[in-house]
Formats: C-alpha cells, structure tokens, sequence
C-alpha cells in the first residue's frame, strides 16, 4: 500500500520538451528589478563557497543513490550466473559492473569526509553563546585534502570508460534476448533521500551516471577554487585538485576520441569539429539552439536540462549536408525603435542587477537573495542572446534546403564560416546519419557546455576593464589589391551597452587610412577583436582578416598607446588608451515613450512586458515599505512628489526608480492610482461593462462568479494581466487591514471607478448606466 501511495518519476529519454520562459520578452516576471541589494564581498565569498560545498554534498548524496540502484542486482546476478539457467553469464556480470563497486566505495568516502567536516563547522558556527564571524568560520572549513584524495584515484574512471562501451552492448543486447534481465533493465527503482517519491531508471541510464559524474568533476571544481580567497589554506589543494582533473579528462579524450567518429563510404570518419549556441531564425522567430559541426555535416539541436534522475537531452531540429554548402553572411538592417527600445530596457534591468550584485550587503539572507538576482541575469542575458544578434550566416543546400543563423558577433560569424568553408571545399561524399543517434551523442560529444554568459562568472577577474575604452584606428597595409575596407572592432563583458563598432569605409586604396576613434563603455571587458572587411560593388563583404588583442588593465592607461596587428596579410595600426571609471547606466538611442495617458497595449508593447514597468515597480514599493501604513491607498501623497514621479515615468525609468525609493510611500500609491485613472480606456474596456452589469444580476454565486470571470478573460492580455496583478496586490493590503485600516471594500471603493467605467451616454449606449465597478472588483 505504501509503495502505490509513492510518486515514481520515471527516466524517459524523450519526454516532451518544457517550454522556457526566459526567453520571452513579455514574462516579465523572470526580469524584474529586484528590491532588495546584494553583494559580493569577501564575507559573501566564503559564504558562497559554503553553499558550493553544500551542494556538492547533496550531488554526492544523489549520485551515491543510482550507484547503489545499479548495483542492488550484482549479488543475484552473481548467483544466477552458477546456475544451469544463469540471466546472464559470469563474463557479462563482470563486465556490466565492472569498477562500478570500487566507485561507489570511492565516492562514500568521500562523502562522508565531507560531510562530517561541514557538520562540524556549521555545529560550530551556531554554537550557542558564541557568535564567530563568517569570515573566521569560513577559513577554518578546510576540504582541500578530500577532494585531492577523491581525485588522486580518479584513475578509476578510467578503466569504467575503457569498458563503458562494453558493457551498453551487453545491456542492450541482453534486454532485448533474455525476458528476465529487460523486466529488470526497464525499471530500476531508486529512493529520493527522505521523501516518500522515488526515481525509476532503466539500466543503461544508471550505466551511464559515472561517465556524467566525471566530466562534470572538473566544472565543480573549478566553481569551489573561484569561491575560495586565494589566502585560504585550502585553495593550493584545490588547485592541484583541478590540475589532476583537468590532465585526467584531456587524457580520456585523447583516448577516446574515436568515440567522437563515424566511418564514411569514401574511407574518412565523421568527428565532430566545432560545437556552439546560435540563434536560429524560422519564420521571423529566434530560438537559441546548439549547432554541431560534423566532419560531413551540420546538426542543430536544442538543449533539453536534466531534471532530477535523468540524463541531459538534446532534440533534433535540422541537419544539412556539407557538400555544395552555400554560405553567405550579412549585416542586418538598422534595428527598428521597437527593437531599440526593447534591448535598452532588458540592459537597463541587467545594469541594476549588477550594480547591487556589487553593493556590500550583510545579512543573513543575503545568499538567496545573490543566488536569485543571478538567476535572473542569467536570464536576462539569455534574452540579449536571443534578441540582440545582427550577424546573419545564411545556409543554402543544393537540396533547396536554407537556414538561417544569427550571431552576436561578426568574429565568432567569421569562425563558423571558415570552419564550415574548409570543410565544404573537400567536396565531402556524404553518408546519410542516423539522426536520432546522432542527436543522442551530442551530450557525449559536445565541448560547449553552456550559452557564453558573462553573468555565470563566479568571481569578479580584477584584472578586466570597467570604464571608457578607447580605440583609434589609423591605417591599413598588405592588401592583396585596392578595396573599401572598413574595419569592425569588438569588446566583451557585460552588455549593458554596445560592443560592436565600425569605422567608415575608406576610399579605394591598398593603403587605407581612417584615423577614426571609436568609444566603448565596458563592464568586465577582457578581449579586443579586430575584423578587416573589404567592400565591393555587387558582391558581399569579405574578412580580410582578423585577430584578438587580450586587455590587460595593467598595461593600458589613459595615455594613447599605439600598436600594429596583424590581421592575416593585412597589418592595422590603432591606438588604445582606457579611463577606469564607474559606468554610468546604459543610455537609449531611441527617446522613451511616455506611459501616462497612453493605451495600456501600447505601454506594454513598448516594454515587452504584460504588467507596464510603472504598476509593478510602484505595487513593489508599496509591497516593500507600505503595508502597515494607516490609509496607504486611501489618504494621498503631495501633488508635486505625484507629479515628478509621473513625468520621470514618462521620460526615464531608470531615473523613476531611483526616485520611487526615496519617495513618500502614500506619493507611490498616489502615482499607481493616477496611472490607472488617466487611462484613455479603463483597465476592463468599456463594452464589457453592460454585459457584467447583467452577470450581477444573477443569482447563483457560482454561475455568476463563472460568467464575470469568462468576460475579464476575453480582455486583452496586457489588461487581463494587469488587473489580476493588482488584484492579487490589493488582497495582500487587505490582509493588513487590522493595521493598514483598508479593508476589501475600502479598496475596492478607491480603484474601483478608475478600472471599470460606466459608458459616456450619448454614445451608442442607450440604457441607464450605474456604477458597478465596486462590486466587480469585490466579487472578482
């Protein structure tokens, strides 16, 4: 009876994909401005380091449970394999768990050193009667000579992939020819720690679990060495820990590198030589995707996370052949004042992230409030991914086939091209793949793990610009023959602002000159690249070359320092000079549009939201310091504080924000209430009014609560949205009525009338009206 009351989350290698909210636009709920400072302070380091070991401790814990579910049937196949019926034969037993048990044995050691060290210090930590600084607590975690033990016999692994192969075969081969091992390959079942569900496996995922482990072995460590100071005595432990690591897994690939292959009919092998996310554009709309470059082929795919139990998963999207592949790469148009409008918005949202994610910040609450700020720049800059690209590689197969790539960066464009032009020029005989195999290997196969985002770095480079880059471009020599050549230069770090410029064209000369300077603001910028372009009349732009400059904050001042690259054949001179300053927040090119007095649609349209900017930061603000105030929507602010809000709204939200922090609170709620009673239509549009006057008038609670909500769900999104965020806020005010003296009713009494209006008579609306928006928003 137990067991059936148990949830079983079965390991299903297709399932069908969960659609991503963060990277839509309009779920404004994954890029709100945050409302509550975070750091990243020394203190908040060895905290942060703390949460890494944690959770290393919880994998561990995870891991060591499929471990076990992949052994709990050795023994008996140990004692069938002696038998005259054996389920399988002692050879096979061998060599489906091979090292498996030694690995286990590994890892519990491992864990429960860990474990008990962690325990110690957080028993230690919250001692009664005596309060230690983190910062102290934190050096005296010592764990470096765990993980340095547990990597010294990595080796282990080495033999299990040796044999993994091996033993998938028999697996495989043993499901589908012995009835009694594919009853226990198909479902293997595994407890998840103290609660009552459990995870179901086939065998070949849990076969599969090591080789997953050791990959990641390296990343883990990677994020404990950047979480721990440099003065601590654990970090020259750790970083021998990652060296072994780092030597462990280039030997395994090394070695197995013709698992990376096929064999094709003209006698080479398809290896996979380059491997990274573009945004692939199908019918107007951009997703981001994982593309592969095969020695024969290219794969795009899209990248499933792995949920608790089960394996990383890619799904197919197309494939080309590589033979009489057509590139050709473009330059999108100037991007539309929407466009504009929209990345400014994402980056200014990104930029006061950042700017708290720097505040110095104490408290104990301070991790998880880190952890989802980060979070939400990571999403944020996923949407900049997606959103922000104006590189177009077009694709075009002599089958007829074409797709469409775009890329943030005309250097990385430049690489995609060169690799997939390399491989076309061998006019590859092409043997049909088998896709769905193919698409499986990709989590095997695959040398970029994640999309290039700056936001995941744990730890700060101090040697990276923050401030204004400078960049003078002189002169060009080496030209083969006389072209206009311009030239694109690109930075990194966060993108708050623009990282791409250009100079003009030059005329047509083989000694082009510009003496042009291009300005870049930068925020953890460490790379400089250079592209030469050359133009022709009716043919596409051409790379004539390119390189990248490290920028080392060290070496580059605000004296002009000049240099000669060599770009290929072609040598340009520039100058470089930097003026290390606090960034000032990314400035639009397009003039905000004013929200007041406009159509709800068009606010959140303007935004790419479905709340508008100002009824969320301003619910925010009440939420944040108004609850407990007497007649906070009910008595209001000072006409002037109303008024400047309104028009910082109207002109420049970052600078309404700021100011809606110091502003009265009951000036806040003034400016939400003004918002919603300048609206050109009411929050619930004026043709639904009648038509929910009749709903009132019915006498069964629930048909009539079912008819109105059927009417406010045929409002427009944007509306619908809005009125059931507020609606949502004034419950949670009414909650603090005891305090805050405003009940349901007495909200209802104040926004009512702004959010539902009665028709002007004389316009097509005949019938005596009444006010009813009180008891609207009561029943609703």
């Amino acid at each position: 009876v137990g067991e059936a009351e148990t949830d079983v989350l079965e390991e299903d290698v297709f399932q069908e994909e969960a659609v991503s909210c963060c990277l839509s636009p309009l779920l404004s709920e994954s890029v709100d401005f945050p409302d509550t400072p975070t750091c990243c302070s020394p203190e908040e380091m060895l905290e942060r380091r703390l949460v890494v070991l944690k959770g290393i401790l919880e994998s561990e814990e995870v891991y060591l449970r499929e471990l076990e579910t992949l052994l709990m049937p050795m023994k008996a196949l140990w004692a069938s394999a002696g038998t005259s019926q054996p389920v399988l034969s002692s050879r096979q037993v061998q060599t489906v768990f091979y090292q498996v048990p030694e690995l286990r044995d590994m890892h519990q050691s491992f864990y429960c050193g860990l474990k008990a060290r962690l325990s110690a210090h957080c028993q230690t930590e919250h001692s009664p009667g005596e309060e230690k600084e983190m910062s102290y607590t934190g050096f005296e975690l010592m764990v470096g000579d765990l993980f340095l033990k547990m990597v010294n016999q990595i080796g282990l692994y080495g033999g299990f992939i040796g044999n993994y192969e091996e033993a998938v075969e028999v697996v495989r081969k043993c499901t589908h020819s012995v009835p009694r091992f594919r009853t226990l390959a198909q479902s293997m079942m595994s407890n998840n720690g103290s609660d009552k569900t459990r995870t179901e496996y086939t065998f070949e995922a849990l076969l599969y679990k090591p080789l997953d482990r050791v990959t990641k072995t390296t990343l883990v460590l990677r994020d404990l060495l950047n979480t721990t100071p440099v003065e601590h005595r654990d970090y020259t432990a750790l970083q021998e820990a990652l060296r072994l690591s780092r030597s462990f897994l280039s030997g395994v690939n090394e070695s197995s590198q013709c698992k990376r292959e096929v064999t094709l009919s003209h006698g080479m092998r398809r290896q996979l030589m380059r491997d990274g996310f573009v945004v692939d554009v199908c019918e107007g709309e951009r997703s981001l995707r994982h593309l592969f470059l095969y020695t024969d082929l290219l794969l795009c795919t899209r990248f499933k996370h792995a949920s608790r139990g089960k394996q990383d998963q890619y799904r197919f999207c197309w494939y080309l052949p590589l033979a009489g592949l057509k590139l050709r790469w473009v330059a999108d148009q100037e991007r539309s004042p929407d466009t504009h409008l929209r990345l400014h918005t994402i980056r200014t949202k990104m930029y006061l992230l950042r700017q708290q994610l720097r505040q110095h910040t104490k408290g104990s609450r301070v991790m998880a409030l880190a952890a989802r700020s980060r979070k939400k720049m990571e999403q944020i800059e996923l949407m900049l991914i997606t959103h922000s690209p104006v590189y177009r590689l077009e694709l075009h197969s002599p089958s007829g086939k074409s797709h469409t790539l775009l890329l943030p960066s005309l250097y990385e464009l430049e690489e995609w091209r060169e690799a997939i032009h390399k491989l076309t020029t061998d006019n590859i005989e092409t043997v049909p793949p088998d896709l769905l195999t193919l698409t499986s290997a990709c989590v095997k196969l695959r040398m970029t793990q994640q999309p290039p985002l700056h936001s995941t770095n744990a730890v700060e480079d101090e040697e990276s610009l923050c401030g204004t880059l400078s960049v003078a471009i002189h002169s060009a020599f080496g030209l083969q023959q006389p072209a206009c050549v311009y030239v694109c230069v690109e930075v990194d770090g966060y993108e708050f602002y623009d990282k791409q410029a250009q100079t003009h064209s030059s005329v047509h000369s083989l000694n082009p000159h510009w003496d042009q300077e291009l300005s870049f603001q930068v925020d953890g910028a460490q790379d400089l690249r250079v592209l030469c372009v050359g133009q022709s009349d009716g043919q596409d732009d051409t790379v004539l070359g390119k390189a990248s400059v490290k920028l080392d904050s060290k070496t580059l001042n605000k004296r002009w320092r000049r240099q000669t690259l060599h770009l290929g054949q072609v040598e340009l001179t520039l100058s470089l000079k930097y003026c290390p300053h606090p960034l000032e927040p990314p400035s639009s090119t397009a003039q905000q549009q004013p929200v007041f007095h406009v159509p709800i649609e068009t606010v959140a349209q303007q935004e790419g939201v479905l709340v508008p900017h100002v009824v969320r930061c301003c619910v925010e603000e009440v939420e944040r310091r108004g609850m407990d105030e007497v007649g906070i929507y009910r008595i209001s602010g000072t006409t002037s504080d109303i008024s400047m809000l309104k028009t910082a709204f109207n002109s420049n939200l970052r600078e309404a924000v700021t100011r809606l922090r110091s502003a009265e609170v009951n000036a806040v709620s003034g400016v939400l209430k003004l918002y919603f009673r300048e609206l050109p239509e009411p929050l619930i549009p004026t043709k639904l009014f009648q038509s929910l006057a009749r709903t009132l008038d019915i006498q069964d609670i629930n048909s009539r609560l079912a008819s109105m909500l059927s009417l406010l769900h045929s409002c427009p999104d944007s509306n619908r949205h809005t009125f059931l965020f507020l609606l949502h806020h004034l419950q949670r005010v009414s909650e603090k009525q005891a305090v805050n003296k405003m009940s349901l009713m007495n909200l209802a009494t104040v926004f009512g009338p702004s959010l539902l209006r009665p028709p002007v008579a004389g316009l097509g609306h005949d019938s005596p009206t009444m006010d009813i928006s009180q008891e609207v928003v009561v029943q609703v």
